[in-house]
């Protein structure tokens, strides 16, 4: 366990008297700020380093000394407005919120922390405009509150921040026309242009080529700077001031991990292939090297106006228990599909800019011309897919669930009524991880693509299960399929049989039970039901049997009303909202076999929370201990 430093509130306070210029203050304030992002990403375990500290200058530049904000919240004082399209740098934006004192600086030890500070930003927190994370809608949401300010006579401006990636989404370049037509002079966009979108070069993935002549091809007025020089920063802004008449943008080139100089995208080798730093938290040898540089770096401007040094104050570093024994379904999943592109040359690979998350690399180096990086455009990607299909190709489509089953959902219909053959793998599904938001939690996927035609959705539980799946879907069904993956590692309570094999619409029993049964899928629910149902042997000598049912649309109505004879409590169980999952559809297939026997659907029925797994879990009352008690307490109901 090591300690962490963390710049504290007096300490941004006395820098408000230092004797010197607004830029230097601003300076030294935006390294104050990413102490403490580094601090808070650290402690969280999760994060995105790399962008918020790229944004750190503008945010800081603009909270310091451009925005009029309203801080009684009063509905009829006119307010400036800023707010991040990216969402990704919001630890930066919550560390500039905290150091000027607009939220309860304590918060600052709860990043990603259940009732502390969301993943990805969200309106609960104050200063917080609207809720991003999904990339591309931060324009169109701009010309919605603009629109608002303008009936009700209010006069802001409006700041929105959006990242170089992020221009590739198809919203935003929809959104630009119209903001012209309306003369949105209110309206100033800065491109947070740190040249490198999730892991690699926006080159690489989607050349923007000559942003300016586009942005000025809509009708924006365009201008240009290096978004940590702070005088030219300032000075384009206050040159925007003068135009009036329609939407400003300004293209803030920028170093992402700027501060730290080992993270800085500059420090890339040419042999390099992925950037480091984009998200996740440093190990101690990197946090205590990074947190040594900023420091420095804070005394160094101190120093420059004859200011005492910085003083830090240390928290212990929160301990975490890791899985032991963990498994890995997307490490799984990875392994199983250059297997299985060693056998079919039809095989191609689709991904929208996430190579490393979804388990691709092994694949593309591999088949590297069997390997498409779409970048972040995934009705692009769909589409392409779509096309591959019609002409003779078994095209495999990547993303986060949460992104995979809603953008391009139009597209995957499409690609249904053509009747061909595509398969969808949304990795990152479920409750968990928490910590990222509910922007990222994906909660509705099942229910989203369930009524697609000639589409067999399908969650395996463990690694072996995997690569049974993924057979499934590539060899033994001609209908299109979608794999959902969980993405964190599993510690498993349970094993398949040796022999055991995917039956479609069938599932299997994990533990034996005479007194009620519950239905399941995925390692995360699965394990905690597994671990339930050893609670209420041992507490209160109930025989629960949890079957493994990985089919989420397609169940086999002989196999089912087989399974339930004898039972009289039947319960399911969703890594997904209760509505649209798994349990709806079996509840009224029950209805068709015996319309007496009650079902009792577990699962989630609010937005998902964000935190650590297990507080959320345990909040969503969906760990071992609280499915034991509510199993229990319905059979007590009902007459044990």
């Amino acid at each position: 366990m090591i300690s962490l430093h963390y710049v504290p509130f007096q300490e941004f306070q006395r820098i408000k008297n230092l004797k010197c210029t607004p830029i230097q203050r601003s300076q030294i304030f935006a390294t104050y700020c990413r102490i403490n992002t580094l601090y808070m990403i650290k402690r969280a375990g999760s994060g995105h380093i790399g962008s918020s500290f790229s944004s750190l200058d503008i945010v800081s530049w603009l909270f310091t000394n451009e925005l009029q904000l309203n801080h009684q919240k009063d509905p009829k004082i006119s307010a400036d407005i800023y707010f991040s399209s990216k969402g990704h740098d919001v630890p930066g934006l919550y560390a500039t919120l905290l150091g000027l004192g607009f939220i309860e600086f304590d918060l600052l030890h709860s990043l990603r922390r259940l009732d502390g500070l969301p993943g990805h930003p969200d309106v609960s927190i104050p200063f917080m405009e609207t809720n991003t994370g999904p990339l591309g809608m931060g324009i169109s949401k701009a010309k919605g509150m603009a629109a608002a300010n303008r009936l009700q006579g209010k006069t802001s401006q409006i700041y929105v921040l959006t990242g170089d990636g992020e221009l590739q989404e198809g919203q935003f370049w929809e959104s630009l026309p119209s903001a012209v037509n309306k003369r949105l002079g209110e309206l100033t966009v800065i491109v947070d242009h740190n040249k490198i979108q999730s892991d690699t070069w926006v080159t690489k993935v989607s050349d923007l080529g000559n942003i300016e002549k586009k942005f000025e091809s809509f009708g924006w007025h365009v201008d240009r700077c290096d978004g940590h020089n702070l005088e030219a920063f300032s000075s384009a802004l206050q040159k925007f001031k003068g135009i009036t008449d329609r939407p400003k943008i300004l293209i803030a080139d920028t170093i992402k991990g700027k501060g730290i100089s080992f993270m800085e995208h500059t420090s890339m080798k040419p042999e390099d292939q992925l950037y480091r730093f984009h998200s996740g938290a440093p190990d101690d040898d990197i946090y205590n090297r990074g947190v040594k540089e900023l420091t420095e770096l804070a005394n160094r401007q101190l120093n420059n106006t004859g200011a005492e040094p910085l003083k830090l104050e240390t928290k212990d570093q929160p301990i975490r228990t890791l899985p032991t024994n963990p498994e890995r379904l997307v490490t799984a999943y990875s392994k199983a599909l250059v297997e299985q592109a060693e056998r079919n040359p039809k095989l191609v690979v689709l991904d929208a800019d996430l190579l490393l998350d979804c388990g691709l690399i092994p694949f593309q180096e591999r088949f590297s011309d069997r390997f498409f990086e779409c970048g972040i455009a995934e009705q692009d990607m769909v589409s392409q897919a779509g096309g591959m299909a019609l002409k003779g190709l078994l095209p495999v489509v990547h993303s986060f669930a949460c992104f995979l089953s809603t953008r391009p959902n139009e597209q995957i219909y499409n690609n249904a009524t053509e009747k061909t053959k595509v398969i969808y793998v949304g990795s990152l599904a479920g409750l968990l991880p928490s910590a990222p938001g509910h922007s990222h939690q994906s909660v509705r996927d099942i229910s989203v693509l369930s009524a697609i035609p000639r589409m067999i959705l399908v969650e395996p539980c463990n690694e072996a299960e995997v690569a049974l799946a993924l057979d499934f879907c590539l060899n033994r069904t001609s209908e299109s399929c979608y794999l959902r993956l969980v993405s964190i590692p599993c510690e498993i309570p349970y094993r398949l049989p040796q022999k055991y094999d995917l039956e479609l619409g069938k599932g299997i029993p994990l533990t034996e039970g005479n007194d009620a049964i519950l239905f399941g899928y995925g390692p995360i629910l699965l394990s905690q039901a597994y671990q339930a149902s050893m609670i209420l042997a041992d507490r209160h000598r109930i025989g629960l049997k949890v079957i493994n049912l990985p089919w989420l649309n397609r169940i086999d109505e002989v196999w089912l009303k087989k399974i339930i004879t004898n039972y009289k409590y039947i319960f399911t169980l969703d890594n997904h909202y209760i509505f649209g999952g798994q349990g709806q559809l079996i509840s009224s297939l029950l209805c068709d076999i015996d319309a007496s026997i009650p079902v009792k659907k577990f699962g989630l029925t609010d937005i998902p929370l964000c935190g650590q797994n297990d507080e959320v879990l345990k909040a969503h009352r969906l760990d071992a201990e609280s499915l034991a008690q509510n199993i229990f307490q319905t059979m007590k109901e009902k007459v044990l």
